[in-house]
């Protein structure tokens, strides 16, 4: 992703761009050094493509759709752009923004670039940084004091307040993500009814509509070069919009493996949040809510819902690879966690 080159590969073909287009453009919009940029890929992720722009002593980013990709309402470059350009003066932790094109003829897709977040950022199985167990503690609380930190900017204040749709955003979360469970189902995968059920019945009115990231995870962080217990980066905010901070916390948990989960949920990990030291899920919550000031007391339900989305996105991935529209073979099996995650959710209703 965007903090280190450690990562970063060669561009794979289908992804390659017009090297001396982006540079032309480039200097339209900002001062580089001479000569072409060096260019990487970095791994990781299943939606836009993101690129190290290496110029002698100066790096930069780039951001950009799929190629071939229709729907730019799934990859907004220009929404991503903005998002992050109003909430830099008052959150310090997102890259600045060098420049947006809008321009499909430079890269063959809209695209932007930003500077370069110096750090580490954790991988799926390590945080990539030596820590002891207490201070891979402290290190939790601070990820969730910077989520605090998110959720109390003032959309107002960022820009950002025709960002959402306003009041009603727990309602449309649980229609909308019931809905694109349904016409993604495939056969080898549970109904869900229940736990859409459940939630349609049990969902609480939203708390507060404030910036929400919509994927804050392990691995969307820098952490300071200097400093691994400070976090300088939060990355990826294509899904970001304004809504329900307990939504987002919970949606941010469903990825929360921990150290005492089974080995079958264990096994579907893809952060490094069973770190020795590490906060489990009960402690975040806790933590969170004396950070915030808000209640979680119907926690069950947004605990719930996180996991629902998350197998949503899963099933949503595998349907692409059941009907041959990828043939990434690291889809081939994600009917499991789908399975999975519908019998965690199941669980957590019987014990609510």
């Amino acid at each position: 992703m965007t903090g280190v080159a450690d990562g970063a590969r060669a561009v794979r073909d289908e992804d390659a761009f017009d090297v001396p287009a982006v540079d032309a453009w480039l200097r339209q919009h900002t001062s580089v050094p001479d000569g072409l940029p060096e260019v990487k890929q970095f791994s990781g992720g299943a939606s836009n493509l993101t690129y190290l722009l290496s110029y002698p002593g100066h790096d930069l980013i780039l951001r950009r759709p799929p190629a071939g990709t229709k729907a730019k309402s799934a990859h907004d470059m220009g929404r991503e752009y903005r998002i992050q350009a109003g909430l830099k003066p008052v959150f310090r932790y997102v890259p600045e923004m060098v420049a947006y094109c809008k321009d499909e003829t430079v890269v063959g897709s809209e695209f932007y670039v930003m500077e370069r977040v110096v750090g580490t950022i954790p991988g799926h199985h390590a945080l990539g940084v030596d820590l002891t167990p207490t201070q891979t503690r402290q290190l939790g609380f601070t990820l969730i004091d910077t989520l605090a930190e998110l959720h109390a900017v003032d959309p107002e204040a960022a820009g950002l307040s025709d960002l959402g749709r306003g009041a009603g955003y727990v309602e449309r979360q649980v229609s909308g993500w019931s809905e694109r469970y349904r016409k993604a189902k495939t056969w080898n995968v549970p109904s869900y009814g229940r736990v859409m059920e459940w939630l349609a019945a049990h969902q609480p009115a939203d708390v507060r509509t404030c910036v929400i990231h919509n994927d804050f995870r392990l691995d969307n962080v820098v952490l300071a070069p200097d400093d691994p217990l400070r976090v300088v980066g939060v990355l990826d905010w294509e899904l970001a919009t304004l809504g329900d901070p307990l939504m987002d916390l919970g949606s941010a948990l469903a990825y929360w493996v921990q150290a005492d989960d089974d080995w079958a949920f264990r096994r579907f990990r893809l952060q490094p949040s069973d770190a020795p030291g590490m906060l489990t899920r009960d402690e975040i919550v806790e933590y969170y809510v004396k950070r915030s000031g808000l209640e979680a007391e119907n926690w069950a339900f947004y605990e719930v819902f996180g996991l629902f989305r998350l197998a949503v996105i899963a099933q949503q991935i595998y349907y692409r690879y059941h009907h041959k529209q990828t043939r990434n073979p690291r889809f081939k099996n994600f009917w499991l966690p789908v399975n999975l995650l519908e019998r965690r959710c199941r669980k957590i209703i019987r014990q609510a």
